[in-house]
């Protein structure tokens, strides 16, 4: 993963020349990114993945392992969703591609969300792959996913292109690929400009009881 700091935001890109899945160094490396990033003071946060591809969710060879394995893997998958969407700076997804499943829901974490336009998927695959969408990942979706498309997103795995997406509630705009880092940079330090102590006393406020019910689910689980 790379780290990189331009007029004091810091843009994390994660690149393992594949789908980008979300194993244990993926998640040691993101949050090793966002820890630096509150240390150095920095104003946003911008998380990127490599074109073509945002992340195409867990590494499911984890789960293969074992249940020990699995359940692990599952818990620091949804840990990181909690801190992403309590992040206090200004956090931006440049969806750089595809994003799907864990994918799809770190993007939905983020405050301001820009795809990519092209032949990409975004989605929610459990139901299609014969998964369980537990109350944290379904309070989550439901806190960003527009209420007339819940069925066709969580219920009914319908995959959607970014121009899509945006209609259902995955990303909040598109553009070009070639416009992409510019376009996330302009939004970052525009929110950068907001007063950063409100910003994240309001973004906790407006997100208490989704973050509520993401905390007490993530309990549950690891109660199993």
């Amino acid at each position: 993963m790379q780290y990189e700091v331009i007029s004091n935001v810091a843009t994390l890109t994660f690149d393992d020349g594949k789908a980008n899945v979300v194993g244990h160094q993926f998640l040691d490396d993101i949050n090793a990114g966002l820890d630096r990033a509150e240390a150095e003071n920095v104003a946003a946060v911008i998380l990127r993945g490599r074109d073509g591809m945002f992340s195409g969710g867990f590494d499911l060879s984890e789960f293969k392992k074992g249940v020990e394995e699995g359940l692990a893997m599952a818990q620091r998958g949804f840990e990181l969703l909690i801190r992403l969407y309590s992040f206090p700076l200004p956090l931006v997804a440049a969806s750089t591609g595809h994003g799907v499943a864990l994918g799809a829901f770190i993007i939905m974490t983020c405050d301001s969300r820009i795809g990519t336009r092209g032949n990409f998927k975004m989605s929610l695959p459990e139901t299609a792959i014969s998964m369980e969408l537990p109350p944290l990942l379904l309070a989550l979706a439901e806190s960003r996913i527009s209420k007339q498309y819940m069925t066709r997103v969580a219920l009914q795995s319908e995959v959607f292109n970014p121009d899509q997406a945006v209609e259902a509630g995955f990303i909040d705009e598109v553009v070009e690929i070639s416009e992409l880092t510019a376009r996330s940079m302009a939004v970052a330090q525009q929110l950068a400009q907001l007063p950063h102590a409100q910003y994240a006393t309001n973004k906790l406020a407006i997100r208490a009881q989704t973050l509520q019910a993401m905390q007490t689910s993530f309990e549950t689980l690891g109660k199993r």
